[in-house]
């Protein structure tokens, strides 16, 4: 139990999305939403829409849509 508690508070705590301030948490709530792609992920948090252009946090939410 503490261990899957200190994994949803690293989750909030964990930018994915540097430029826009998006969480881990936030990605995986879209997803368990029902985002299946990239895409998808981008378009309900706003993720990938910052100054990088998505260069930074893209291969993180590919590999959290992977698992």
């Amino acid at each position: 139990m503490e261990n899957n508690a200190s994994k949803e508070v690293m989750d909030k705590l964990t930018k994915v999305c540097i430029c826009k301030s998006i969480t881990r948490a936030k990605i995986k709530e879209a997803i368990a939403g029902g985002a299946k792609t990239l895409e998808d992920v981008q378009k309900i948090t706003g993720a990938g829409s910052g100054g990088c252009g998505g260069r930074r946090c893209t291969p993180k939410i590919q590999e959290l849509l992977g698992k």
